[in-house]
């Protein structure tokens, strides 16, 4: 595993994932929120990000958590080496977006772009869930088992699955 995806719905615990991977395997980590938005929240230039993106896509290894547009997640999707989907249920979604907020009144949440407002976050994450099942459905994860042929896939479809795999597949990507 030298490039990972780690993508899904908002608040499911992606940027955690990631960091703990990152810090396991020694791989950089880049959060596409930080790298796609200005710290004020508002988003930077398509052109300067896909060209960021597709810069960081062609190094070595890394780790991308996140998003991005649908031209960069596809690129992403092609790229990586290991796709972690995490598709956990809407509920838990939704409060770990909400406790993400109550926490993000103290500590910006991770991931998240210094100075980037949490209230305007939670409310755009909340807009998204409403809208993910248009994206994020059976026909997503066919055209994903498709692009995973030659890949290590995971799909996360639980709390205690998400933290398997934290348990056991970041240990095995210790150095």
């Amino acid at each position: 595993m030298k490039k990972i995806a780690v993508f899904g719905k908002p608040g499911g615990g992606k940027s955690t994932l990631s960091k703990n991977l990152s810090l396991t395997s020694g791989l950089k980590l880049y959060a596409l929120d930080s790298i796609q938005y200005h710290q004020n929240g508002d988003k930077l230039d398509s052109k300067i990000f896909l060209d960021t993106h597709n810069e960081i896509l062609t190094s070595q290894s890394w780790i991308i958590e996140g998003f991005g547009t649908v031209e960069s997640f596809n690129n992403l999707l092609d790229s990586a080496d290991t796709l972690v989907y995490i598709d956990l249920p809407y509920y838990v979604h939704y409060w770990w977006v909400t406790k993400r907020f109550l926490k993000g009144i103290f500590k910006t949440p991770e991931g998240w772009p210094k100075g980037c407002s949490v209230l305007k976050g939670t409310i755009q994450s909340y807009k998204v869930l409403k809208i993910c099942p248009q994206f994020w459905n059976n026909d997503f994860m066919n055209e994903l088992e498709k692009k995973s042929a030659n890949k290590n896939l995971y799909v996360i479809k639980s709390v205690m699955e998400l933290n398997e795999f934290i348990n056991t597949e970041i240990s095995i990507t210790k150095k």
